[in-house]
């Protein structure tokens, strides 16, 4: 049997041998096992070597900035310094291929922000006011072209306004939004039972603006964006928990710059921000490392010491994948830390002088406003004008004090409700009247209107010419010759007459207006431009104040209602006994109330802006050139501007009437008035035009020259006077004689541009003829070019900052060591290691005679002891020089102030310069460099002078 099971299976095998089948299964056998080690060695043996090369990857290089150098004062109280914090980034990863799937993202995390109160930033430069308009974020005109720009992806501004008009220039904040949102599908979002989807604008703004930012950033396709500065904790846990529907958004540590004591220091400190594109140009000069996407200083010192607060960059080079995901890290170089920066300003002074000023400030205007009309100002000279209540009254709505929209807000006090009311129903009536004499076949010239309509008619054809609006072109593009812009100026027009001329002129785009044909005639584009405006001033907040100042006048809605309204909506701490008084008394009592407000600096000078509401000081060590404290009053928060800016916060500060983000110590340029006759003495001496025993006779008229030059005196007179005398009395008699005889050649003629040429000389030996040194924005100054006998006097056109006349003060102190001044004392490492220790530079030495500097001297000792100005100075500790001035700008707002003074008298340490625009006579300049020397030399000290109300206003009549 076996052997049988034996054969029978040879026998099988041999058929099967020879079959077909046994070589296919053989083949088949041989390729599977090839398989399995293929897949064993694709898997196993090299599997990660494969997946890396199946994603296609790029290498790229990314940079992570140092950290940021501190900034310290002189005494090393710590100014700047970065703070461990965390950002919201987005990055694209490629996950939402519809642009509604990227904005339904959007808007739950804009949601989240918003919830949180937390604000989206970005290069989007629109947002939404208080009064909740949309305007522009833009520092000027030319930023929101370059805005445009981008905006429209052109290379230059040059291709805006195109002859096509695909890119406008004259396009307002709200049609730019209103495009981008259109653009990026925000109209067309539907809820999840597909009902259209109505987006708040806070909100749309926010998504709007985190497109449009990373939009810009598109081809960094594996580096995230930031569209939040410093979130809470609470946000970061709530986007944690949100992440899955909140695909490519992520939160980043970061350092954000704190600033402490920021009101005081802001102007001068700066603040950090995105690089702008000519800023980058001039920085890759100096560091090519630099990109688009830096934080760097944008203004003040951080900006000027950029390159030495600035950390060195890490590299680190990473592979990503082609959906921007970092796979690998292949090498990476540390962050360095920047150098610390040390000041020449001492904290307590800059503090101290902040407050001093602000108390000045409020002192003069509590002394001025009156419970009058403007008929108290007719005839009145503008060093003695008064200010009506009602104009404090409509200044807490023109400069934002009490928020215009929240009368109408549905939690609006009874108070807030009826101030709506008389507004809407005052308004209805007022564009009804707008309207009637637009439209009237009679029209009445501009000189010929009552002071409202004159004021609407005006406001009208501004808002035409407004730059986003751009229907009216500006004045001038018009013919100046042209009888209807002469009748214009003349106010012998009508602004209808007007408006048909600029027709028939082609001074009106009507690009901007909806007119169905290009053949339409005059009265069709008249009658379609008329509805236009008629229709935006319905919503127009700055035509609404226009409103708000006639309804003042007429007292329809009163001062009483308007005080109220500040404890309403919390300007004022809420005090029910002052709440009952204004209820109960009637409109005195608001006078008496405002007065008492402004007093005691619950409602500040800069709140009310009213003339005086700004001025700046300057303290400077004579023999250093180092400044020891540069202030300018307001001020604003550094804080909110940092890294991202707060862009509400940012328009707050552009439409604020007290302009805190224009710094009164370096880019106020005014005449200096009689601070200017020191050097005047000096060129007369060194030119010897005058011997140091002459007098001249002052009758109190010069009329040598027409118009004559009175002096201040007039129609007295000061009679016999030497030149330290002269300085003494301020007496422009004298001083115009003395321009006249440098003016006068050796033949005896009157050559005039000899006399400017000695002004220009002296002048420049003070370095006057250029900026003071400082490391920060100053404007440039400029020597007067006309009228010498009146330059002689600091009139003419001569301009300077305070910084300026405070290096010619320190100059004239150490008696002729003219310095670059300079903010900065030092820089050192993190660790405090010295590494530059910075010394002003002396920029000249002034070669003059001793006696020229003993009777100049001396002039300026007797202005402080035997002038007018001995009442002011007469309890002060220190023996001080000075020179008082005071300039006129305008015939309908007052002087502006200056002093200029060094101390002590016979070893000086400190010259102290103020500049008060429109601050009425150089008494209270005077008066407010008395403080601060005191303050100075501890006779007043910090906690005191941080506690005390408005100053009483010294009742001097200096006149020069």
């Amino acid at each position: 049997m076996f052997r049988d099971f034996l054969e029978a299976l040879k026998e099988g095998l041999k058929k099967l041998a020879g079959s077909r089948l046994v070589t296919i299964g053989a083949a088949f056998t041989v390729m599977f096992c090839i398989l399995i080690v293929k897949l064993f060695n694709l898997q196993i043996v090299n599997g990660e070597y494969y997946l890396n090369e199946y994603i296609q990857k790029t290498e790229k290089e990314i940079t992570t900035p140092g950290t940021r150098g501190n900034i310290y004062d002189m005494n090393g109280n710590i100014l700047a310094y970065n703070q461990l914090a965390y950002i919201v980034t987005i990055q694209d990863t490629g996950k939402y291929k519809r642009s509604a799937d990227m904005n339904a993202m959007l808007l739950e995390l804009v949601t989240i922000l918003d919830k949180h109160g937390e604000a989206v930033e970005g290069k989007f430069e629109v947002t939404i006011n208080s009064n909740g308009d949309m305007v522009y974020t833009s520092a000027s005109e030319a930023a929101r072209k370059r805005f445009l720009r981008d905006y429209y992806g052109r290379k230059s501004v040059d291709e805006l306004d195109d002859p096509e008009g695909k890119y406008p220039s004259a396009i307002t904040a709200r049609e730019a939004f209103e495009k981008r949102k259109e653009s990026y599908g925000l109209n067309s979002m539907k809820d999840e039972k597909g009902n259209a989807l109505i987006i708040p604008d806070d909100l749309a703004l926010d998504i709007v603006n985190i497109r449009y930012t990373m939009g810009l950033t598109a081809y960094q396709k594996y580096a995230t964006t930031p569209i939040t500065s410093y979130v809470s904790e609470e946000t970061v846990v709530d986007i944690k928990e949100h992440k899955a529907q909140l695909d490519g958004v992520g939160i980043e540590e970061s350092t954000i710059r704190v600033y402490n004591d920021s009101i005081y220091f802001a102007p001068i400190i700066g603040y950090t921000g995105k690089v702008q594109e000519d800023q980058l140009e001039e920085l890759k000069k100096s560091d090519p490392d630099y990109e688009l996407t830096d934080v760097v200083g944008r203004t003040g010192i951080e900006a000027s010491m950029e390159l030495t607060l600035q950390g060195s960059k890490g590299k680190k080079t990473i592979c990503v994948d082609n959906m921007g995901r970092i796979m690998e890290v292949l090498s990476e170089t540390e962050a360095s830390a920047g150098e610390d920066v040390y000041l020449t300003l001492d904290r307590d002074l800059q503090i101290g002088i902040y407050y001093l000023i602000e108390q000045e400030l409020a002192g003069v205007l509590t002394s001025k406003i009156v419970n009058a009309g403007d008929e108290v100002n007719e005839n009145r000279d503008s060093s003695k004008r008064l200010i009506p209540v009602k104009d404090a009254y409509f200044q807490l709505i023109n400069n934002n004090v009490l928020n215009m929209s929240h009368f109408f807000a549905q939690d609006a006090s009874q108070t807030e409700q009826a101030i709506a009311f008389k507004f809407t129903t005052s308004k209805d009536r007022i564009i009804q009247d707008i309207r009637n004499e637009l439209y009237s076949e009679s029209t009445t010239q501009l000189k010929d209107l009552s002071a409202d309509m004159y004021a609407y008619m005006l406001y009208i054809k501004t808002y035409l010419q407004d730059p986003t609006i751009g229907i009216l072109v500006t004045d001038d593009k018009m013919d100046k010759n042209d009888p209807s812009y002469l009748a214009w100026k003349d106010e012998t027009i009508s602004l209808r007459d007007f408006i048909y001329a600029g027709i028939a002129n082609n001074w009106i785009d009507t690009t901007k207006l909806q007119i169905e044909s290009k053949y339409s005639n005059a009265d069709d584009i008249y009658s379609v431009l008329v509805e236009y405006v008629l229709e935006n001033l319905q919503t127009d907040t700055k035509f609404y104040k226009k409103i708000y100042r006639y309804l003042i006048n007429d007292n329809i809605i009163t001062g009483r209602e308007l005080c109220l309204a500040l404890y309403d909506q919390g300007v004022l701490a809420y005090d029910q006994s002052q709440v009952d008084a204004l209820r109960a008394n009637g409109e005195n009592y608001a006078y008496t109330f405002i007065k008492d407000k402004i007093s005691k600096l619950e409602l500040t000078p800069a709140q009310m802006a009213l003339d005086p509401c700004t001025a700046g000081c300057v303290v400077t060590d004579v023999n250093t050139g180092e400044v020891r404290a540069l202030v300018t009053y307001p001020s604003y928060d550094n804080n909110r501007l940092s890294g991202t800016m707060d862009s509400a916060y940012y328009s707050q500060l552009l439409e604020d009437l007290s302009n805190p983000l224009y710094n009164n110590a370096t880019q106020t340029i005014k005449a200096p008035g009689s601070t200017f006759k020191p050097i005047t003495a000096i060129a007369a001496l060194e030119e010897n035009v005058l011997s140091l025993t002459e007098k001249i006779n002052c009758t109190g008229e010069f009329d040598i020259v027409k118009p004559t030059i009175k002096c201040w005196i007039y129609p007295g007179r000061h009679n016999e006077e030497d030149l330290v005398e002269a300085i003494q009395n301020s007496c422009n008699y004298f001083f115009a004689e003395l321009g006249h005889r440098l003016s006068t050649d050796e033949n005896g003629g009157y050559v005039q541009s000899l006399g400017l040429e000695k002004i220009r000389k002296y002048a420049t030996m003070f370095g006057l003829d250029h900026t003071s040194g400082v490391e920060i924005a100053e404007l440039s100054p400029k020597i007067s070019t006309e009228d010498p006998e009146r330059s002689v006097m600091g009139q003419g056109n001569h301009a300077y900052a305070n910084v300026q006349l405070s290096r010619y003060a320190a100059a004239l102190a150490n008696r002729g060591t003219v310095f670059e001044l300079s903010l900065i004392d030092k820089v050192t490492d993190s660790q405090g290691n010295l590494i530059e220790d910075y010394t002003p530079e002396v920029h000249s030495k002034i070669d003059i005679a001793d006696t020229t500097w003993n009777t100049v001297q001396q002039g300026m000792r007797q202005v402080i002891t035997n002038s007018s100005s001995k009442k002011i100075f007469d309890d002060l500790e220190i023996p001080i020089a000075g020179k008082t001035g005071t300039a006129q700008e305008s015939n309908t707002r007052a002087n502006h102030a200056f002093f200029i003074s060094y101390g002590p008298f016979d070893n000086p340490d400190i010259c102290v310069t103020v500049n008060i625009p429109y601050g009425y006579s150089s008494a209270n300049a005077a008066d407010l460099a008395k403080n601060v020397y005191r303050f100075y030399y501890g006779y007043t000290d910090l906690d005191y002078i941080q506690n005390t109300g408005a100053l009483d206003v010294s009742n001097v009549d200096i006149r020069d």
